[in-house]
């Protein structure tokens, strides 16, 4: 679905990505883990078309994305979930909601509405409250709006990056509860997160990536019970010299 070869990418005269190559196929959950500045958010930037890569290819279902502007990308399918939220604070829920859907608003206003109902039957926090500015919803909620916000695009692949940061660790397990509802939906999911734990449980395949390149890749099992990924992100102790 999503192929990721060779891409070489960074900021100015600073090389991040150094070689990537990633796939995601059709039904799965893939996380992205490691540390603080390996270049997660960078692979995220490159696939939506924010930053071109140096080299290298971004293919999704057979169309190459390199070249195309950050909005064509989301029109093709793929939408992110932002680090941080970044929700529309001084607009409601509903408003909020109803700006994510903007892409298909040439579509009929009842289809709107059942998308809008699809989003709320995952979160009914979010329609109890659909005329709440959005400002003032707790971060767990403000993450909820995040995703609704984005499924009212549509994607065919989900990107998510970094979704319990800052959050309470109960927040964070509904939130994690919420993304595996979401791919049980029909939607495939690219995920970036530091809670590798977590990360690692509701995904299928995952990518280790340390300072730009990937240094593992596997089965998620696999990699939970990798001496190496227990020693640097599941708080166990590493048996390899």
């Amino acid at each position: 679905m999503l192929v990721l070869k060779g891409v070489y990418a960074g900021y100015g005269k600073i090389r991040i990505l150094k070689g990537i190559n990633l796939e995601v196929s059709e039904g799965e959950v893939v996380t992205l883990i490691g540390a603080n500045g390996a270049g997660k958010t960078t692979i995220l930037r490159v696939i939506t078309g924010i930053l071109k890569p140096e080299k290298g290819e971004v293919n999704f279902q057979g169309e190459e994305l390199s070249s195309l502007d950050t909005h064509k990308i989301a029109e093709s399918g793929i939408v992110m979930v932002p680090e941080g939220r970044r929700i529309f604070q001084r607009l409601t829920i509903l408003e909020n909601l109803e700006l994510g859907g903007f892409r298909n608003r040439k579509k009929p206003r009842e289809e709107s509405q059942a998308s809008i109902k699809a989003v709320f039957a995952i979160f009914p926090k979010l329609e109890e409250r659909q005329e709440q500015i959005a400002g003032t919803l707790s971060g767990g909620e403000q993450q909820m709006l995040a995703i609704g916000r984005a499924l009212m695009a549509t994607p065919k692949l989900l990107l998510i990056d970094e979704p319990s940061l800052g959050l309470a660790p109960l927040v964070v397990k509904k939130i994690f509860e919420v993304i595996k509802e979401i791919h049980q939906r029909g939607t495939n999911v690219l995920l970036v997160e530091q809670n590798a734990r977590l990360a690692l449980k509701i995904a299928d395949r995952g990518y280790v990536l340390s300072t730009g390149e990937i240094v593992l890749t596997g089965p998620a099992p696999s990699l939970q019970s990798d001496p190496m990924v227990q020693a640097a992100y599941l708080g166990g102790k590493s048996t390899r010299r």
